[in-house]
């Protein structure tokens, strides 16, 4: 069998290493094999290629020295910032508890909710480092290119491409070998710089034409921090072809930029052209949540889960707002949806006792604590579920 056609035969099977390893034959008979060069580059693309629409996030350096702020004093119900800060002082009636950080608990975790913030630069200074705590004044760019230095793929002569030899205006006039060349230095090599400079010339050898190059521009220009520079590009995108990612990436960056209602107005636009598609949605269901209009928020997840019955995190956020709104009955059934699914974490069956508690099914509120206990994998969880289990115990005794 020819090994070019059992190569893709492998990327198509999603059985990336085999291919990289059929490619690497072929390299090594003929190093100058074209087809065999592109596919490896996108084997191994595929190999590291991560979602970075939901790992752009701030870092402490990025939201203390915010260069982009206008108002320091936003109007109610306009920022996230300030809606965090005032869920700070502790809940009050109507309102869902607050993490430590300010932010209202979600149903899910999301990657940049994750991720502790600062108020200032003195705070950053003062906060110890631990195994577990990042430097205080890392950038989210700079953590990015760490943990992409340690993960190049390598070959025994050296790297499978030497970037500085490489003639970029000459492989960025040809489509079919420049997107996927791009695509490695983005997301194998991790290397902004240079991906950028090869975008920038992309756009030119495209005759500033191609919606595509223009995306990659501003993904690289919100990499790096540059947003009003990634709005420009990315509006540019949206004019010649709309596309959802370039729509969420936009919006994106107006939350960065902490322009919520920006962001909102970005998606439902979208919206016009992709009627149908759950991923806006979504992201207008998470900016209300952040503006701390719960009930809007629920109304589109529900908007959600009319067009993707089993989107998981519209199930959960549903779950959630109506066990805080005194209806565990109601959150029970969506708790048990999640489980029909096939999700089993500690937290969905520590929810699950909670709502079999509050909604009086005593029988199962223990089975389904014992269950989380077992299946908990860290102490942080683990306190969360014995704190539950120690409040039923009290509050049941109480009744005995």
């Amino acid at each position: 069998m020819d090994k070019l056609y059992l190569a893709h035969s492998y990327f198509k099977r999603h059985k990336y290493e085999e291919c990289v390893d059929q490619c690497t034959q072929l390299l090594d008979k003929n190093p100058l094999d074209q087809a065999a060069w592109i596919l490896k580059m996108r084997a191994l693309t595929e190999q590291v290629y991560v979602d970075d629409l939901e790992n752009l996030d701030e870092g402490i350096a990025d939201a203390t020295l915010d260069d982009e702020s206008i108002a320091q004093i936003p109007r109610p119900g306009t920022s996230l910032r300030a809606t965090a800060n005032a869920t700070r002082s502790g809940p009050t009636q109507g309102m869902r508890p607050p993490s430590h950080d300010g932010r209202i608990l979600t149903g899910v975790v999301r990657p940049y909710t994750r991720a502790p913030k600062t108020g200032s630069i003195e705070q950053a200074l003062k906060t110890p480092r631990t195994a577990h705590s990042s430097r205080p004044l890392t950038t989210a760019a700079g953590m990015r290119s760490r943990i992409g230095t340690s993960s190049i793929m390598t070959e025994a002569g050296g790297p499978f491409i030497q970037l500085s030899k490489l003639n970029f205006a000459k492989y960025a006039a040809q489509p079919s070998v420049g997107k996927p060349l791009f695509e490695y230095i983005y997301y194998c090599e991790n290397d902004i710089q240079r991906a950028l400079e090869f975008a920038v010339q992309g756009t030119q050898k495209s005759n500033f034409k191609d919606w595509w190059w223009k995306l990659q521009l501003g993904r690289c220009y919100l990499r790096i921090g540059l947003l009003r520079d990634a709005e420009q590009q990315l509006r540019s995108s949206l004019r010649d072809t709309p596309s959802i990612i370039a729509l969420l990436m936009l919006a994106r960056v107006y939350t960065r930029m902490d322009q919520p209602l920006t962001a909102i107005q970005v998606c439902q636009s979208g919206m016009e052209y992709f009627p149908k598609e759950t991923a806006l949605r979504v992201e207008i269901a998470r900016l209300y949540e952040g503006l701390g209009d719960l009930c809007k928020s629920v109304n589109f997840y529900r908007g959600v889960l009319k067009e993707d019955a089993t989107n998981i995190e519209s199930i959960a956020c549903i779950g959630m707002h109506h066990f805080y709104s005194d209806q565990p009955e109601v959150a029970l059934q969506f708790y048990r949806r999640l489980l029909q699914t096939g999700i089993n974490t500690a937290e969905l069956f520590n929810n699950l006792g909670l709502c079999c508690y509050y909604s009086q099914q005593y029988d199962m509120t223990i089975t389904c604590f014992e269950r989380a206990l077992n299946l908990v994998d860290n102490k942080e969880a683990e306190a969360d579920i014995w704190y539950n289990v120690s409040h039923v115990a009290i509050v049941s005794s109480s009744f005995s």
